[in-house]
């Protein structure tokens, strides 16, 4: 499997995976037991797993998805939440998870049950699972749980997955609407913090789910103020965590994390795969890029002696550490950009009737030829 001309060597993803789930962190290359693990990383290796299989139909790889689905399904208490946290003894060190947490599960129950590869077990886990924990789904009110949870919905056909995605897509548009109120702001929150792409992603299936304009339109103005900033510089450079980016302030340029090069990734090829805008195919690219090389160190983060991803770019390096996030959100990225450049684009076509949205002159257009030169020739800071 390649891309960039990047072999993906899953050697690190057996190395940080036991016979519970996917280890949370590592000292180097060496993972943490310290540390334990988090339904948080075995829900999106659970998706990575997947789409292994999806590729290869290697027999280890649905080893994987049985384990990492087997730990989601024991996170999950009786009401339908999740459990997060748990410690190398496999105890969890709290009663319910996040709500990003819950919609990450659903996300990555959703994507599993969608597979047309799965055994019937697996997709009636899933179902079972999905089913447990619709009664708390209405409850979510923190943007990205809501997020995740309609990315995972847009898997799932049926009128009550319907019906709740246009409840958080109205949820989230009205976040957009309430917050965006600069022409030199457009976004949900005053700030843009962690897993930032996650949001305009929403909006694309949302658009896809429900055809409402008003989502299509929300989901463009926000990515589009994503990339004016990640891509100021011809290669992409997100918002780091030292600080965030505080409405009014000045963007973080550091710690920056390798979850947003694959969010952003998997959310310009929503983008793509919605409106059949080319640029936004080139944006994805370039967003995977960052893991090796065109960032703002000119350093791959890819270990090739391990085949893990180095968890950051710092003031003063890369973070040498290579944790379940790293690895996971660089697998998954790749796998999708694959997908992406051998399949023909499928649920766009129907949305191209509209001229104005496939002009030639859209404001996407014009982003992808302007700010996205050569990383090796723009000027860096």
């Amino acid at each position: 499997m390649t891309q960039f001309g990047n072999v993906l060597d899953d050697a690190h993803i057996f190395r940080m995976t036991d016979d519970t789930g996917m280890f949370q962190h590592t000292r180097y290359n060496v993972p943490d037991l310290d540390k334990g693990y988090t339904t948080d990383d075995n829900a999106r290796a659970l998706i990575m797993a997947v789409m292994l299989y999806e590729n290869k139909r290697k027999s280890e790889y649905l080893v994987l998805i049985y384990r990492y689905l087997a730990f989601i399904l024991y996170a999950q208490n009786e009401n339908g939440h999740f459990r997060n946290f748990m410690t190398y003894n496999r105890q969890f060190t709290e009663t319910q998870g996040s709500e990003e947490c819950f919609g990450r599960c659903i996300w990555a129950l959703g994507y599993t049950l969608a597979s047309s590869v799965m055994p019937r077990g697996i997709k009636e886990a899933c179902t079972s699972a999905v089913s447990r924990a619709l009664p708390q789904i209405s409850s979510l009110k923190h943007l990205r749980g809501q997020a995740y949870t309609l990315i995972g919905l847009g898997f799932i056909d049926g009128a009550k997955s319907d019906d709740l995605i246009l409840t958080f897509a109205d949820s989230i548009a009205r976040s957009f609407e309430w917050c965006a109120g600069e022409k030199d702001w457009y976004w949900f929150e005053n700030s843009l913090t962690y897993d930032n792409a996650v949001l305009p992603w929403a909006m694309f299936v949302a658009f896809h789910k429900t055809g409402q304009e008003r989502f299509l339109s929300i989901a463009r103005k926000s990515i589009e103020f994503l990339d004016n900033d990640a891509f100021r510089d011809g290669f992409f450079r997100p918002v780091g965590c030292r600080g965030w980016w505080i409405r009014g302030g000045e963007p973080a340029l550091f710690d920056q994390q390798p979850v947003e090069a694959s969010m952003s990734t998997l959310a310009h090829l929503a983008a793509y795969e919605v409106t059949g805008d080319e640029s936004m195919l080139e944006l994805a690219k370039r967003s995977f890029a960052w893991y090796l090389g065109e960032n703002s160190r000119q350093e791959s983060l890819i270990d090739a002696e391990t085949g893990g991803c180095y968890d950051g770019i710092m003031v003063d390096g890369l973070n040498r550490n290579q944790g379940a996030e790293s690895i996971v959100g660089y697998a998954i990225a790749n796998l999708a950009l694959e997908n992406a450049a051998s399949a023909p684009l499928g649920i766009h076509n129907r949305f191209l009737q509209n001229k104005e949205e496939a002009s030639p002159q859209s404001n996407w257009r014009k982003l992808g030829k302007v700010i996205l030169p050569s990383w090796r020739q723009a000027n860096r800071k």
